[in-house]
């Protein structure tokens, strides 16, 4: 198989297959198909950051070199952490978040007497009224809602915010006064058992990042590009938006590179290729030069507040951070559920790309609003659930 120019960073064709998913590409879920739960792969210990990788989040994220290396350290421990203190919290867990102002992982409980338990793990912790579990409970039933009625195209987004203890829908600027979005929100308020709140979401409707065919890009389908986000055993994940399954995909030199083999967009957005003709899969995300191409070693989630960085065939390495999670996004094809918002730009073409913190894969780019040049906002797919969907295993390093 031919290898790109050096510009692709070292990006062979084979990297663009999943591991180098990385580069965002087109913003799509993860449609259902069989197969057994594949396990998310641990975590080993990670390396120092680089010092381009440094720069990056410091250019995004506005911190000096010692801030942004200190910061990564702390949201790797904290990636560490989550998975203890919430069996720690049992049935008590009322969400987690990282702390930039500590550098710490806190831990909602709704009890006190488990307090002392997350605290012992290492975890700070917070007494809230409302269980993950209950927000996620009233949350669903707005999605419950979406599926029966598309909600109106006013509405941006909706999700749960454990540090608010409450649903989050975001209503887009100059909508708020519509008949239809005041019905929603009514609604929605009446028939929830937790707090409801109303944010102000940009007029811009959110929307997804595929892109028309521009050479030398990562992969195509039809007159379609998009990004490959990660390699796992026998292929790539990737945006569902971006094929359906059956569909043919070639790759930046034209050659054929495989088949959708599942897709699912909208009410997900992600999707499976099968890799081969010549090519294959390296635990890889392309980092275009302006940091080193970055291996996989695990799929640890991070937490809402941690940095997190993104690899897309337009705009490609950009840096942000969580905002928030299981959040239903109000694209014009149909909502999209259990997104998770990031403060990350992005523009079209990035669709399918890689989310990565550290050294660990967080999703697939899905959709968002604004670009690179004004600032936006992007949501991704988590890679966990993709894995579990198609009972696969991630590439890793």
């Amino acid at each position: 198989m031919r290898r790109k120019p050096v510009v692709r960073a070292g990006l062979s064709a084979l990297l663009v297959l999943g591991a180098l998913s990385g580069a965002g590409g087109a913003f799509s879920t993860a449609a259902a198909a069989s197969g057994a739960d594949a396990p998310a792969a641990k975590p080993a210990a990670a390396p120092a950051p680089s010092a381009t990788l440094v720069r990056a989040l410091g250019r995004d994220l506005g911190l000096t070199a010692d801030q942004a290396r200190e910061r990564l350290g702390q949201e790797a421990a904290a990636m560490r952490l989550e998975p203890k203190a919430k069996r720690a919290a049992g049935a008590s867990y009322g969400g987690s978040w990282f702390d930039t102002g500590s550098g710490k992982l806190v831990v909602g409980v709704t009890s006190a007497e488990r307090a002392a338990s997350v605290r012992a793990t290492g975890a700070t912790t917070r007494v809230v009224k409302h269980s993950a579990d209950a927000l996620d409970a009233a949350k669903a039933r707005l999605d419950e809602k979406a599926r029966k009625q598309a909600a109106p195209s006013g509405v941006s987004s909706w999700s749960t915010d454990p540090r608010a203890g409450a649903v989050v829908i975001r209503v887009r600027q100059g909508s708020e006064g519509d008949a239809a979005v005041r019905a929603f929100l009514r609604e929605a308020k009446r028939s929830a058992s937790v707090p409801v709140t109303v944010e102000k979401a940009p007029a811009q409707a959110p929307t997804t990042f595929a892109a028309g065919t521009v050479g030398g890009d990562p992969y195509y389908t039809g007159n379609v590009r998009c990004s490959i986000g990660f390699s796992v055993q026998g292929g790539f994940v990737t945006a569902g938006h971006c094929g359906q399954a059956g569909g043919s995909v070639s790759g930046w030199d034209g050659s054929y590179i495989g088949n959708f083999q599942g897709s699912s967009f909208p009410g997900n957005d992600y999707a499976y290729v099968s890799v081969g003709s010549g090519w294959w899969t390296v635990p890889v995300v392309l980092g275009w030069g302006t940091v080193p191409d970055q291996l996989v070693r695990g799929s640890a989630e991070a937490p809402v507040g941690a940095s997190i960085c993104r690899s897309g065939s337009t705009t490609h390495w950009r840096c942000g951070t969580v905002l928030a999670k299981n959040e239903t996004v109000n694209y014009s094809q149909g909502a999209v559920y259990q997104m998770t918002k990031t403060s990350v730009c992005a523009e079209g073409g990035d669709s399918g790309g890689s989310f990565i913190s550290g050294d660990q894969a967080q999703g697939v780019t899905s959709g968002g609003w604004g670009n690179c040049s004004s600032g936006g906002e992007t949501w991704y797919q988590p890679v966990n659930e993709i894995l579990s969907v198609y009972g696969l295993r991630l590439h890793t390093a």
